[in-house]
């Protein structure tokens, strides 16, 4: 079925693929997670009125009872096709002094899909050229050059739920210009247009 972010079926409309019953292929478990702790957050715990498989794809039915499939809903990175977790870069980029909060997503930049980082710096620091070639030597020292942001910018603030997760999908969507779903969900919706303008400003140099 498709599901907005409710928990409610949609038609017309992107949401998310969810599973209602088991299916032939569904894997039991993942190897070495003992008591299925990150196979059943993986899968199984998005929704918290109901617990059923939430495939991490978006999808939307037509009204001709067609399937779109739109791609990745979750917080995976696929640039090149290699597939990364943003949680190996956000520790990597908040273990820095300088660095309050920060958050990744995939963007478009012109043919490309490329990574792109929004950096909430401590008060007083400015980002600048210098520094963010520094930062992105970290990065590629730290784990490789494919999880290297190609844009980084910095703003006040970034997107949260008010159940303090962060929201890289609905930056995504923002700085893309995309319709965003459920804006009531978060916390502070206006740092969605602060991070969407800094990465036009950047598309404009």
């Amino acid at each position: 079925d498709c599901w907005n972010e409710d928990g409610q079926p949609v038609r017309g409309t992107k949401g998310e693929l969810v599973c209602t019953q088991s299916f032939p292929s569904m894997p039991l478990g993942f190897w070495g997670d003992q008591d299925n702790r990150k196979f059943r957050g993986a899968y199984f715990e998005y929704y918290s009125s109901v617990e059923l498989w939430r495939h991490g794809d978006f999808i939307e039915f037509s009204k001709h009872g067609g399937i779109l499939v739109h791609g990745r809903s979750d917080a995976t990175l696929n640039p090149g096709g290699v597939r990364i977790g943003t949680a190996e870069i956000y520790r990597q980029v908040e273990a820095l002094p300088e660095v309050k909060d920060s958050i990744v997503f995939e963007r478009q930049a012109g043919t490309e899909t490329v990574i792109a980082l929004a950096l909430v710096c401590k008060e007083g620091f400015q980002l600048n050229a210098p520094y963010i070639q520094s930062l992105k030597s970290h990065i590629r020292k730290n784990l490789s050059p494919r999880h290297v942001p190609q844009d980084v910018v910095q703003v006040s603030a970034v997107p949260y739920t008010r159940s303090g997760k962060k929201l890289e999908i609905a930056v995504k969507q923002a700085v893309a210009g995309d319709a965003i779903a459920n804006m009531t969900a978060i916390a502070n919706p206006e740092s969605l247009e602060e991070i969407r303008m800094a990465f036009g400003r950047l598309d404009h140099l």
